[in-house]
């Protein structure tokens, strides 16, 4: 069964794989740059991750934790974003050269269904009542939606700054941009936006998650991560001024100094989707489980060789993938083509439960 690879509280330098986790074969043979495990409405797990590399590859994740690869495809610079339709049929890629595909993983072909003037930094499949269409984000500044039969969008929006990052969890989607601008739109009927407000945080930010009302499972809020080693929980309509607040993470304390930290990037942010706790993985090659309830760390991993670029969860929560592989935080001079990309995986559900059902 998927398991093994217990958790530590004291990060150190490490090998490859310090944590034992399941090594995904055949990986990217550049940096990962999006990844997605398939909708709960398919039986059997599917991992899917983008790459620096201009392809988008296809595994199946069995219970033993062994990957297999199913197929890949290409485009003609790289990937910056992927994304699964509802039913699992079909796979959106997102690339450089400004156009987004639709991927049929019946047919094995791939045809465009979005494009932009500048390269496409998000996609996102929307399923509403009355309809259903891929939200695209791009550097050219402007929010379109597709219904991916025509080529013509069903809608465009200005965006006051070019698509960082955006999530989507229907009625609601949030896209980070350039400038730390942070939008809410609601979905229902069409979209249309809520609030534009500045990032509570400083400095750049990189990734975007929405979180849920426990009891209600609705949308209430959105986790923010940035270059700065910070994140921060941001409710749309807080009930009190203390709901909102930030954290450090992603930090390390230089031995021999007095409180001098080397500050690393917060590259990628999920929730978990039954717990509602949440994972951070950085450019200090380390992942981190939180509770934001309890606000509190509920576990942190070994440090791996290489930054984590990208993480997520599959439909249950069972399954934890992340990538490692270079990210250019330390400029050329750092990169090391000897130390090639790598996908994990890990099992997750008991790690994530909050402090207040352990």
């Amino acid at each position: 069964m998927l398991g093994g690879g217990l958790f530590s509280n004291k990060p150190v330098a490490a090998p490859t794989n310090p944590n034992k986790d399941f090594e995904v074969t055949q990986p990217p043979d550049d940096t990962v740059s999006a990844m997605a495990f398939s909708p709960a409405t398919m039986q059997q797990n599917f991992l899917i991750a983008g790459s620096w590399d201009s392809s988008v590859r296809c595994w199946e994740v069995e219970q033993s934790g062994k990957t297999v690869p199913k197929s890949m495809q290409s485009m003609t610079m790289p990937i910056l974003d992927v994304c699964w339709s509802d039913d699992g049929t079909k796979v959106f890629m997102a690339s450089c050269d400004k156009q987004v595909k639709c991927w049929d993983l019946g047919s094995n072909q791939t045809v465009q269904v979005a494009a932009h003037d500048a390269p496409i930094n998000t996609c996102h499949w929307i399923k509403a009542p009355s309809y259903t269409c891929i939200m695209t984000g791009s550097w050219d500044k402007t929010l379109k939606f597709w219904d991916v039969r025509s080529p013509v969008p069903m809608m465009t929006i200005n965006l006051p700054e070019r698509a960082y990052c955006a999530d989507v969890d229907y009625p609601m989607a949030i896209v980070g941009t350039a400038s730390r601008g942070i939008v809410v739109y609601k979905l229902e009927g069409k979209p249309e936006m809520v609030k534009s407000v500045d990032s509570p945080l400083k400095f750049q930010h990189r990734c975007v998650a929405i979180f849920r009302d426990k009891k209600k499972q609705s949308p209430i809020g959105f986790g923010l991560g940035s270059i700065e080693g910070r994140v921060a929980i941001q409710y749309i309509q807080p009930q009190s001024s203390k709901d909102n607040f930030t954290f450090k993470c992603h930090r390390l304390n230089i031995s021999g100094t007095m409180n001098v930290q080397d500050i690393y990037a917060v590259n990628d942010i999920k929730f978990h989707p039954v717990h509602g706790t949440l994972a951070t993985v950085g450019s200090d090659a380390t992942i981190a489980y939180w509770d934001k309830d309890a606000r509190t760390k509920l576990k942190s991993s070994e440090t791996l060789d290489q930054s984590i670029t990208k993480c997520c969860f599959n439909s249950n929560g069972q399954i934890f993938a992340y990538s490692i592989g270079y990210d250019w935080s330390k400029g050329h001079e750092y990169n090391n083509p000897a130390k090639k990309p790598q996908i994990f995986l890990r099992p997750c559900f008991e790690d994530l439960k909050p402090k207040s059902t352990n």
